[in-house]
């Protein structure tokens, strides 16, 4: 490349903000050339104007400096192998007397022929030594630059981050490959087949077992219902890349059968050695590529945003001399004629990424293509991944919508779908929730609807049945719910047409057998204290629920004045800040999660210890969710209710609907401790309180003091919270925050109880083991106190009742 750099002239009013501190200058590159190494004259250049193409001519220069030595050396050879050929003619003339004259010329002129010959032949064997030495020289530069380089040059580093908050779904091929003998029988195809192996699941679960084969052979309508954790995300994930596959080869060869080609057949795995011989070599040379933290798209989108950012380049007036690159080069083109294939439907934003995640890991070998569709999202760069085709959509209902009224050509033709999802159907379908995907249905079952749609229905609580009270049942004139009644219900709304396959695999208790369940009765103002006493006695990945947003955000504050540094996850959010949290979440040993019901449902985070229902659930279902983020694939858990005044009508309805046998056990709590963590949480609430009263105090004179400057008016003081007039009262409350501020320092360096062991909670088979120690507040006292709220709840309503008269 031959150039020069010119520096530009910025205007000096880019750097008043202070912004661009560290920018030294710009430059740019203009009316330069780039050469073909193969078409650059010896001596054009420098080594350092050159670059690449100058090393070469170096090398060059350098073996032509040693070509001297190498022809002495063919030149003893040549005439070395001359004697040994005179050597061997004389012996043949003395053996041979008998020949004439003429014979003797005749050889003569023969030899002179054969040592031309031999000459020519050196020459050759001259030039083809030439060659191997140059061979054997890039060779071994190609051995150093192996050596520097990492064992598969091919493959980025591995970013210190998790891509996402689930497993590792995509080990390297070498680490660990899997027998996938118990999916053959299953119908899945040759390069899911490859994947799982790669993956290691070796063997399906129930779900997975039961659904697989009557959704590839006899593409019926799945209804699943099984455990949180059960792998229900591939049993609908595997059928549709079989869909795409026979879709693809009905495209490609219209006359042969689908099956066939797909080898969905009855012939054993071992007739495919060839193809899977074909799969790994082909797994070998795979880019992987890093998703950045706020970048939840294809990997296609990765390749449009560059990943170095170190300079601005200017081409202006390029003379491109090589073949090899053209001026105005596109990228290669996007097959317009893809259709959309398959739609997920999801209720939340985590969850549908973590599906996009894990339908990658299993569709790495067959080229689908993926694409995540979500509120708090960029629309235009959503639109911009919609636009490279992609057959597999994972969405959430509100901004799949948006895209749909749009009119967006990818989604414009829904009836070419194959595949449908709705992913914790009871959810989805709840009146009153996500109208859009109400509207959707109704859209996808009237005017393009397609017969050879496959839908698939899959939730933990599908057969959970959560009755409504007797009045309201009463007051609206309808019937008890079971089961039955429940899916035909579900089944009416989504639209399904025929008779769909229902496999139902919960249990009676609709929670798994490796879920320790326990419960803590308190009262509200004593919450605190126990969640504080479990974080600090029970360290690990704890997920600690509540029913609303302004409840995590006060306890994001207290917990963070404790030194125990949890993430906060609710809707108010942004989207980044979600996904990053959760990854966080996902990499730390200790860490504590305060989260609404947006990660109830679905969410896989690997090695979850503990929940904790810091305010008990509304309903079973939410229970039966939160308390499955832990105890997944046969692991051990714990969930923990705090049951106040207040939760005991929400706590006997869960009860009730779970149809529990027996009582949910006690929580063992050390009460010798309690007098140190209240002493704790109770300077903890008060700092919480003054930083919370500051922050909105500065927030409230923040607005006014900016709407008045945009009035262009003077603003009175008395408009301002804690005005001139009460600076003392400011200073004196800053400096009673320092004070508590030291006085929490010093109990947190302080143990809160002497000696004190740090034990494991006693568990065998979901029970816990040893004797239960008392709590502050019994159940009986609780109820008393609930019944002595309701009494002056209702009191007030009819005094109020009697002044409105």
């Amino acid at each position: 490349m031959l150039g020069k750099w010119k520096p530009v002239v910025l205007d000096p009013n880019l750097f008043a903000d202070e912004n661009f501190g560290d920018i030294v200058c710009f430059e740019e590159l203009t009316e330069y050339e780039l050469l073909d190494s193969s078409k650059v004259v010896k001596g054009k250049g420098t080594k350092r104007q050159l670059g690449d193409v100058g090393k070469e001519e170096l090398n060059k220069e350098e073996e032509d400096e040693e070509e001297p030595s190498r022809k002495n050396k063919r030149k003893k050879r040549i005439a070395k192998e001359k004697a040994e050929i005179r050597e061997e003619n004389n012996n043949s003339e003395v053996d041979q007397g008998e020949t004439s004259a003429d014979e003797d010329d005749y050889q003569a002129d023969e030899s002179q022929h054969t040592d031309q010959a031999e000459e020519c032949q050196a020459t050759a064997e001259m030039d083809a030594t030439k060659q191997t030495c140059r061979k054997k020289k890039k060779k071994k530069r190609a051995k150093k630059k192996v050596l520097l380089a990492p064992e598969e040059p091919q493959l980025p580093k591995a970013s210190k981050k998790p891509k996402n908050w689930t497993a590792d779904a995509s080990p390297r091929a070498s680490d660990k490959q899997g027998d996938v003998n118990a999916w053959k029988d299953l119908f899945v195809p040759i390069p899911v087949l490859q994947a799982l192996s790669y993956l290691g699941f070796t063997a399906p679960t129930p779900i997975q077992a039961l659904a697989l084969p009557s959704a590839i052979r006899d593409h019926m309508d799945i209804l699943g219902a099984a455990e949180t954790g059960s792998g229900k995300t591939l049993a609908f994930a595997i059928p549709m890349i079989h869909s795409i596959l026979e879709w693809r080869e009905a495209q490609n060869h219209p006359n042969d059968k689908e099956e066939e080609v797909l080898g969905v057949t009855d012939k054993p795995l071992v007739e495919a050695d060839a193809q899977t011989d074909f799969l790994e070599d082909k797994a070998k040379n795979i880019h992987r590529t890093d998703n950045k933290e706020d970048d939840i798209d294809n990997g296609d989108d990765e390749a449009e945003e560059s990943a170095d950012f170190g300079c601005v380049k200017v081409l202006e007036n390029v003379d491109f001399l090589g073949n090899s690159i053209i001026s105005g080069a596109k990228s290669p083109a996007v097959d317009k004629n893809r259709p959309l294939l398959g739609l997920i439907v999801t209720p939340t934003r985590e969850l549908a990424v973590q599906v996009k995640h894990h339908i990658d890991a299993v569709a790495r070998f067959t080229g689908v293509k993926t694409a995540v569709l979500v509120g708090g999202m960029a629309p235009q760069k959503q639109e911009r991944i919609l636009n490279r085709r992609p057959e597999i959509v994972i969405a959430t209902p509100g901004r799949l919508w948006e895209l749909i009224k749009d009119r967006h050509p990818h989604l414009s033709n829904l009836r070419q779908l194959r595949s449908l999802v709705i992913d914790e159907a009871d959810r989805m379908v709840e009146q009153g929730h996500f109208v859009e995907l109400t509207q959707l249905l109704e859209l996808l079952n009237d005017s393009v609807y397609n017969p050879k749609r496959q839908t698939f229905v899959f939730s933990a609580t599908l057969t959970l049945i959560h009755q409504a009270p007797t009045r309201v049942l009463q007051k609206k004139n309808s019937k008890k719910m079971d089961k039955e009644s429940k899916l035909e219900a579900l089944i009416n709304k989504i639209g399904l047409r025929g008779k769909p396959k229902v496999i139902d695999l919960t249990r009676k208790e609709a929670t798994v057998e490796t879920l320790t369940e326990t419960k803590i009765h308190c009262d509200t103002n004593e919450k605190d204290y126990y969640l504080y006493y479990f974080l600090l006695q029970y360290p690990g990945r704890t997920m600690v629920f509540a029913n609303s947003i302004d409840c995590i955000k006060r306890l994001n504050g207290l917990l963070t004045i404790l030194d125990c540094t949890p993430l906060p996850l609710h809707a108010n959010m942004h989207q980044k800040q979600r996904l990053k949290n959760l990854e966080r979440f996902a990499e730390r040993d200790n860490c504590v999660l305060l989260t609404t019901d947006v990660a109830a449902r679905g969410l896989d985070i690997p090695n979850v210890q503990h929940v904790l229902h810091y305010q008990v659930p509304r309903t079973s279902e939410i229970y039966v969710h939160r308390s499955g983020r832990t105890a997944r694939a046969t692991n051990e858990g714990l969930s923990l209710l705090l049951i106040g005044p207040d939760d005991i009508v929400n706590f006997r309805n869960i009860y009730k609907t779970l149809e529990k046998n027996e009582e949910l056990p006690g929580f063992p709590v050390e009460q010798k401790c309690m007098t140190g963590i209240k002493e704790r949480v109770d300077v903890a609430r008060q700092i919480e309180k003054l930083e919370y009263h500051n922050s909105k105090a500065k927030q409230h004179n923040s607005w006014f003091q900016q709407a008045a400057e945009a009035m262009e008016i003077d603003l009175d003081d008395d408009l301002l919270i804690g005005g001139r007039d009460r600076e003392q009262e400011d200073h004196m409350k800053q400096k009673m925050l320092k004070g508590m501020k030291k006085q929490l320092k010093r109990l947190l360096s302080q143990p809160v109880v002497k000696n004190l062991m740090k034990t494991k909670y006693p568990t065998q088979g979901g029970k816990l083991q040893l004797p239960q120690l008392p709590v502050a507040t019994s159940e009986s006292a609780l109820n008393t106190i609930s019944k002595q709220r309701q009494k002056k709840k209702s009191a007030k309503k009819v005094q109020a009742s009697n002044t409105r008269l």
